[in-house]
């Protein structure tokens, strides 16, 4: 690992989620909620064709700054992509998928981070702060 921190993986993650042209991206800061990481990505795809995409796009451009993942659920399907960086967890939903599941109400105590992603924000939803 590189010893890259968590709010730069996450950034990177979430970049190339955008990159990728995913949908109402949130970051979640749930360091003080779980033991088992600091931020969780939250970003939905159109399709399983795009859900692989974006987690191939996330794996990548993290890969490059020397960041592998401990283990990535799901990318086969590509209708819920898990992808575990210890202290980033990246979620990557077909959009109905992620409506069932509501990792944003589970989660609702944990603070909405903005990444400083205007490009996000301005046209692929939510990137809060």
């Amino acid at each position: 690992m590189s010893g890259m921190d968590s709010l730069e993986k996450a950034r990177i993650a979430a970049e190339a989620a955008l990159g990728k042209l995913g949908r109402d991206l949130v970051v979640l800061d749930v360091h003080a909620l779980v033991s088992f990481a600091d931020l969780l990505v939250i970003v939905s795809a159109g399709s399983d064709r795009q859900g692989r995409a974006i987690a191939e796009a996330v794996e990548a451009a993290l890969a490059r700054r020397g960041e592998h993942p401990l283990g990535i659920e799901g990318a086969a399907e590509g209708r819920w992509v898990l992808m575990d960086y210890a202290d980033v967890i990246v979620h990557v939903f077909l959009h109905e998928v992620r409506s069932h599941y509501d990792l944003e109400r589970l989660w609702s105590d944990a603070p909405h981070l903005g990444l400083g992603l205007a490009r996000g924000a301005a046209h692929h939803g939510t990137v809060s702060g």
